[in-house]
């Protein structure tokens, strides 16, 4: 349970040189207070650490942009802007303010730098280096620049001007004077009044005529709060943390801003193809003596992404996603007059997602423009499984450029844009490599080899791989490689201990087992020392919902992998199923639980048990089940609805009730609680308490958890004692969040979790 200091501090956060020549990472082999950042080169070098000064000089590695002949890039750095030349190996600083400029991109003639400041645009002239502010956002309402005066007020005003002509002549002079100073001042952008909302997403078109932005105006709704109770000072300190699903939630517009005619407006979400369709959830609320309305009166709440330009920045392309999860829509863009048309939209009545699409953080997902100027790339689900995509915005055929029961997880152009490159699980869930392919699609060209993740960083002028590599029971390396199938992967790091490398660590068996609806569930199998035939045995329950664990790489949940082959020395045979709603099996598997957390992802656990006993001959009283965050709320489920399955379980930072949780991630799965009450009283173990009539549940949860919650454990902790059950514990960690961070915590907790199955599944 000491984590990296028992397995060694791995690699992490690869990045290239701007060179190409040299990779940077962060790592620490020498197991010091902090990691520190690493470099090697194409040849594999040893690793050598970087001085503080060869760190402050280094570009970020956030961000920034290329010229097109990508000799020069601009970038963002402390707050302030950087023009480096790449051949020359030469850095001039821009700015250097107090204030924060970032977000730095070229204009299309590439003599200017487009950045932002003080949530404004700017032009910064490479030759010459004037900086001009293109747009005039100011917080509040826009003053009227002559007070208006009521009836009684404006005779007074007009008699005085009638009969005194000196007066007359002042008001005269003074209007004049106001004018001369108007025609003397330089032009500058209207100023544009936000009227209390927030701006951000501040983007310049490539000729620097149109500035788009997003106006957000969140509500007052009520957040939650986390005590942390051990704190240096000795009191309590509450630490504010997020709303709860279904809260009020902050709307989103688009807006344009048009230097040429000074003049901003907002962008009509009313013309978007469906923006009034209702999902089809909502027909189960209807009455059966009423009519069923399939569109709302009003438009759905939508975000509208950053527009993506082409190379020429005449034309933009925009993603559009709705606040429901139902839509994405790619939409071509005006920029003159803001009229959208829809390029493609993916509808999907559970919930949009899969790798590359974008999901409830609002990310635009894998999308660009190709050579041509006039195609749109872009990935998609619309066959099950996401793949790349391209359509021709001038005749609007579409063409899959993959296709398959198989992933796409990330995809890029190259920067002459004639091939993709793009990592997928092609040959197998339980694999990650790195492919080429033309950008007309064909055939694909892998180029790594090595059994196991392949997590590649491509080099900028896409001559090498930096690979951070890793197989089930060898942990992440750096590995470095030519960018050529036939070429071999350099091993470059050796981060494992002596300790760790002493003990014979297991390849778990990739196995697969029917369900009970005839779908093969795959999952990892660890079997028990001294056989399986009448053995204990537990389920292991992978936390995050959307998340894989049935493969050949090293886990997120090492710690638990380690576990597991402890269990397995002590004579428990141990399965790791990759349930319903798992990555990387499809759109069908991810969205299987919609509207009903606890169906087919509680089953699969259910008909792993089952697999257990009839396949491998464990003994059906000697099933226990245990996981963390989703993995302890199926735990907790498994008791209560399946205790003549499950003898016991172990449920660490578990949700107890969806009602409770975030909103971006349970509105995808389960809709709001007031709109789809159904959804969660099915789905929330808090509801089936009263189920839990034998086995022995223990919940482990850490009070300063700001993701699941402590109050989680709570309040089905007093509902519990309402219902007068028994054979049920709850482990409190006072210092520990939703992931646990001091090994003291981590030992106690799999201690407490060891000691239930020694008890209940071994009788000790």
């Amino acid at each position: 349970m000491k984590g990296n200091h028992f397995v060694g501090h791995l690699p992490q956060n690869i990045y290239w040189g701007e060179n190409s020549q040299d990779i940077y990472f962060s790592w620490n082999p020498e197991d010091e207070l902090l990691n520190s950042l690493y470099q090697t080169t194409i040849n594999g070098d040893v690793p050598q650490k970087v001085s503080l000064d060869a760190r402050k000089a280094l570009p970020s590695t956030r961000g920034g942009a290329y010229n097109k002949a990508r000799t020069t890039k601009v970038y963002a750095k402390n707050g302030d802007l950087f023009l480096l030349d790449i051949a020359k190996n030469t850095t001039v600083q821009i700015t250097n303010t107090f204030a924060r400029e970032s977000n730095p991109v070229f204009s299309k003639d590439e003599q200017q730098v487009f950045f932002q400041l003080d949530n404004n645009a700017y032009a910064w002239q490479i030759q010459g280096g004037t900086i001009t502010q293109l747009t005039n956002f100011r917080k509040g309402n826009e003053k009227p620049k002559d007070k208006k005066l009521n009836a009684q007020e404006n005779w007074l005003q007009e008699d005085q001007l009638a009969y005194f002509d000196i007066l007359q002549l002042k008001k005269e002079q003074r209007e004049a004077r106001e004018a001369q100073r108007e025609d003397l001042s330089p032009k500058r952008p209207s100023p544009v009044y936000l009227k209390g909302k927030n701006i951000s997403q501040i983007q310049v078109s490539p000729d620097g005529r149109f500035i788009t932005y997003i106006l957000s105006k969140s509500p007052t709704s009520k957040r939650t709060k986390t005590p942390d109770f051990v704190t240096e000072n000795g009191y309590l300190k509450d630490l504010n943390s997020r709303p709860k699903v279904g809260s009020p939630a902050t709307t989103y517009e688009r807006g344009i801003y048009d230097s040429q005619k000074d003049t901003a407006y907002l962008i009509d979400a009313q013309q978007i193809e469906g923006i009034f369709d209702k999902p089809d959830f909502l027909k189960n609320y209807v009455a059966k003596d009423s009519t069923y309305f399939p569109k709302y009166e009003k438009a759905r709440a939508v975000i509208m992404l950053a527009p993506i330009f082409n190379e020429a920045g005449d034309k933009a392309a925009m993603v559009v996603r709705s606040m429901d999860n139902k839509d994405r829509w790619i939409l071509s863009l005006e920029m003159e007059t803001g009229t959208l048309k829809t390029i493609d939209r993916q509808r999907d009545e559970a919930w949009v997602g899969g790798p590359g699409v974008g999901g409830w953080n609002f990310s635009s997902g894998n999308i660009g423009w190709m050579k041509d100027d006039y195609t749109l790339w872009f990935q998609s689900e619309e066959s099950g499984y996401s793949h790349l995509y391209c359509l021709n915005t001038q005749n609007g055929k579409k063409k899959a450029l993959t296709k398959g029961d198989f992933e796409i997880l990330n995809a890029q152009l190259s920067n002459d844009k004639t091939h993709f490159y793009f990592s997928s699980n092609e040959i197998s869930p339980a694999e990650h490599h790195f492919y080429k392919m033309k950008a007309s699609g064909g055939k694909r060209e892998q180029i790594t080899t090595m059994e196991g993740n392949n997590d590649v960083i491509l080099s900028p002028d896409e001559k090498y791989l930096a690979i951070r590599y890793s197989y089930s029971n060898k942990p992440w390396e750096l590995y470095v490689m030519p960018n050529r199938a036939e070429a071999k992967a350099k091993k470059v790091t050796d981060s494992t201990t002596d300790a760790f490398k002493a003990y014979q660590w297991r390849e778990p068996e990739l196995v697969k087992f029917m369900a009970s609806d005839g779908v093969e569930v795959p999952a990892r199998l660890y079997r028990g020392k001294g056989g399986t035939q009448g053995k204990p045995a537990v389920i292991f329950v992978h936390g995050a919902g959307y998340l894989q664990n049935v493969h050949k790489w090293w886990s997120s949940y090492y710690r638990e992998y380690m576990f597991h082959n402890m269990l397995a020395d002590n004579g428990y045979t141990v399965l790791d199923i990759d349930y319903r709603a798992s990555n990387g099996y499809g759109r069908d598997w991810r969205t299987a639980i919609y509207r009903h957390m606890g169906s087919k992802d509680l089953s699969d656990q259910v008909d792993g048990a089952k697999y257990l006993t009839e396949k491998l001959g464990v003994a059906k009283d000697k099933i226990g089940i245990y996981g963390g965050s989703y993995g302890g709320f199926i735990s907790i489920f498994a008791l209560f609805n399946h205790n003549d399955v499950f003898n016991c379980g172990a449920a660490l930072r578990s949700v107890t009730d969806w009602a409770h949780y975030n909103h971006g991630y349970t509105s995808n799965i389960l809709n709001t609680p007031v709109e789809d009450p159904e959804a969660y009283r099915k789905s929330s173990p808090l509801y089936f308490a009263d189920n839990f009539n034998k086995g022995k549940l223990v919940m482990l949860h850490g009070m300063v958890d700001t993701n699941v919650q402590f109050q989680d454990v709570v309040r089905l902790s007093q509902r519990l004692i309402e219902l007068e059950k028994k054979n049920w514990d709850v482990a409190i960690f006072p210092m520990e969040g939703h992931g646990f961070v001091q090994s003291s915590s981590w030992a106690d907790e799999y201690r407490r979790i060891f000691e239930l199955f020694e008890e209940r599944l071994k009788g000790k």
